[in-house]
């Protein structure tokens, strides 16, 4: 009897660098069982059902290159591993987490398969792919399947389980300037860079915004009085205590006036443009469910604005609109307010909509707006009747090219007198393109942690390259956030490599991790025993804002099964491949499929960087034309040949001749000192140990370091540590 079926039996998430990609994937392992003998061209209707569910796979070019390559696939005949992919990758792109990245490879084991695709949050991929499986199994079957009940709890996860659009925003615009992030909690924190040279975010507040700061923001009496202080146009007004003491404020100050939370967000709770005590006092107990304290203050004429200002620089600007319906003699409020405003696409409950769905609940003031209009949620307005819904807010319609200089100096100087290094100015005036003083304008608010979809997604204008506007405040033009990464793998010597290297960045004064094979090491202090040649320990010394440099040892079972911790190296050593090392438990069971896993050392080396490489494996010398930097070989005879063609080209190398260890640059050799006087080495020949000194010479050489602390660092290593291999 046939056995249709797709069983996964291992799911692995690579979280860095890996045999298929730069980038973070889950990595799946497949059985389709009888399948292996059903393509699926000889499935009944099943391309049909398929493509019926999921119309969005026809822009799935697969290896074909072109719109409707997979489709061609399909017709053609591929196989459940193959299209599993393709499903799992068009679901993911239908919850919100776009990616068009997969592989599916056949394993040594018929029927078994690896199917991988990019993965920006582990449990949404995960969920995915098992949906992914019973979608294609019902396709297969000719079962029913509800795909956007699938899709909408995909999205639901998105929505909470990955990084908000303004946080994804800065991270994307971090790695389009090559400065690599990683997320520090399952919300918004985020660090960007590496050690010592890391900065943080947390949406759009970062390390360099004070929490003094952020405090004086969400005060908006204290901010007001600081603003007007240093001069900044302000509206008058005052805390109040009670519904009496709001109508005496706005006796004082004059009507009309707006009443709000002195700590309001999103604009709930404020009320504005109140003329009578009956509006006064309403709006005071609207006020008062919202915030710790409630301020009257004057009302400006105009529209409101919000200025983002990053770094003393206007980043953006939006302006806000008024919401009206018109009646049709039939409906009432609520109905127009749901036929005229919420069906507008901009509109919707998640927070990649650049406006708001329009609900009492979400906005109590619309009560007060209509009351205020002889109306309310039940009232049917004659046929042309237009009414007014929210006075301001909506701000989603860009406006930054309009913007006055001196209004922008004025947003500015407010953030600065706040003390937020980014900061969302609000203001109103009626002309933004014509200095405040002169129209009676004001800045009402200076908000910390502003949100930055409205720029990104704007209703109407240009989007806004906000996200780059915060990492160039944070990262200076030529700073990529990076330490200088060392990593080591091949077959042997690992270990030893990278504790000497760590030595040698010690002696040239860094605050130096390592994490290898015996142990993690921060400033060559052991604080953890044991192999912590592993992801999570590199992850830890990346995290350390005192490390400066980082040397990271990865073993090939490491890479298999979690991937590199860093994203790309300044130096990737490469020790030597023996086929001895295969890994058959990841299907990793022939000399080539070891070259492609050790391979992912060389692929990550930046461009400016330098693959170390062993010139005495063939395999290994066969890496170096895969190497985006420079290359330099090492070898413990002079005379290898690929040394020597690496010579004549003028490249660096580094080898034994006569028992002297010599870096040469082309034809010209300086000898560093004789390897019997380095300790680790003496006691007779050992070719493997020989060779790691050799490695780690080569990786300190690439580093910059002098050869004078090269020589040192040999010959005064601790020999109780020479035992690492």
């Amino acid at each position: 009897m046939n056995k249709r079926y797709i069983d996964i039996i291992n799911v692995i998430s690579l979280r860095g660098p890996n045999i298929w990609t730069y980038r973070p994937v889950l990595e799946a392992w497949v059985d389709i069982g009888d399948l292996e003998d059903a393509p699926s061209n000889t499935i009944p209707g099943f391309y049909e059902r398929l493509t019926a569910w999921l119309p969005g796979l026809i822009e799935h070019r697969c290896g074909i290159g072109e719109r409707g390559g997979f489709l061609l696939r399909l017709k053609e005949g591929t196989w459940p591993g193959h299209i599993l992919e393709h499903v799992t990758i068009e679901l993911q792109n239908l919850a919100g987490m776009q990616t068009g990245f997969g592989k599916a490879r056949e394993t040594s084991k018929r029927g078994v398969y690896k199917v991988v695709v990019r993965s920006r949050n582990e449990q949404v991929s995960r969920t995915a792919l098992y949906a992914a499986r019973d979608l294609v199994m019902a396709a297969i079957d000719d079962q029913p399947v509800d795909v956007a009940a699938v899709v909408d709890k995909l999205r639901d996860m998105v929505d909470s389980l990955c990084l908000g659009p303004s946080t994804a925003c800065i991270v994307d615009a971090a790695a389009d300037r090559r400065i690599p992030s990683m997320r520090l909690n399952d919300g918004n924190l985020v660090q960007l860079g590496y050690g010592a040279r890391q900065r943080r975010i947390w949406t759009a507040e970062t390390d360099k915004t004070p929490a003094i700061a952020e405090s004086i923001s969400s005060d908006k009496d204290l901010t007001k009085r600081l603003l007007s202080s240093c001069g900044v146009p302000v509206p008058e007004g005052r805390i109040v205590k009670s519904p009496e003491d709001a109508w005496e404020a706005a006796q004082d100050i004059g009507t009309p006036v707006v009443v709000k939370p002195s700590d309001a967000n999103h604009g709930r709770g404020v009320s504005m443009d109140l003329n009578t005590r009956q509006e006064v006092e309403a709006a005071w107990k609207l006020a008062e469910e919202e915030g710790s304290d409630v301020i009257v203050e004057r009302f400006v004429r105009g529209d409101e604005h919000r200025l983002l200002i990053v770094g003393g620089k206007l980043a953006a600007a939006t302006k806000g609109e008024i919401a009206t319906v018109t009646g049709d003699g039939v409906s009432n409020i609520t109905q127009l307010i749901d036929s005229q405003l919420n069906t507008d696409p901009r509109r919707g409950e998640h927070e990649d909509f650049p406006l708001s769905l329009i609900t009492y609940e979400e906005d109590p003031t619309v009560l007060l707006v209509l009351e205020r209009q002889g109306l309310g949620p039940d009232s049917v307005p004659p046929q042309g009747k237009v009414v007014l819904i929210q006075s301001r807010g909506n701000l989603a319609f860009d406006c930054t090219d309009d913007v006055h200089p001196e209004v922008a100096a004025a947003a500015a100087l407010a953030a600065r007198i706040v003390g937020l290094d980014i900061a969302g100015v609000d203001l109103v005036t009626q002309d933004i393109s014509r200095p405040l003083e002169e129209q009676g304008g004001a800045i009402v608010e200076v908000n910390a942690g502003p949100g930055l979809l409205m720029h990104l997604k704007p209703a109407s204008g240009k989007p806004r390259p906000v996200g780059r506007a915060i990492v160039d405040h944070l990262f200076g033009e030529q700073d990529s956030g990076r330490i200088p990464v060392v990593g080591v793998a091949g077959s042997h010597g690992t270990t030893l490599v990278a504790r000497l290297v760590g030595r040698l960045l010690h002696l040239h004064g860094l605050y130096v991790g390592v994490a290898c094979g015996d142990g993690l090491y921060v400033n060559e202090r052991r604080i953890e025993q044991g192999d912590c040649a592993n992801w999570q320990s590199g992850n830890r010394i990346l995290m350390n804002r005192a490390v400066e440099a980082g040397v990271f040892e990865n073993a090939c079972r490491t890479i298999l099964a979690d991937g590199l911790a860093y994203d790309r190296c300044q130096v990737g050593v490469v020790t030597g491949i023996d086929p001895a090392g295969l890994v058959p438990d990841f299907y990793v069971d022939d000399v080539e499929k070891l070259v492609n896993v050790v391979r992912t050392q060389v692929d990550v080396v930046l461009p400016d960087g330098v693959a170390v490489l062993n010139a005495g494996d063939d395999r290994v010398v066969e890496l170096a034309s895969l190497c985006d930097g420079d290359v330099l070989f090492f070898g413990l005879q002079a005379d290898l040949p690929r040394l020597q063609a690496h010579r004549q080209q003028d490249g660096r190398s580094v080898y034994v001749r006569d028992g002297q260890l010599i870096m040469a640059v082309g034809a010209e050799e300086s000898a560093i000192c004789r390897m019997a006087d380095i300790p680790m080495a003496a006691g007779g020949v050992n070719g493997e140990r020989h060779a790691a000194i050799l490695a780690a010479v080569g990786a300190a050489w690439a580093l910059g370091l002098p050869a004078d602390l090269i020589r040192t660092g040999l010959e005064t290593f601790d020999n109780g540590l020479a035992a690492a291999k």
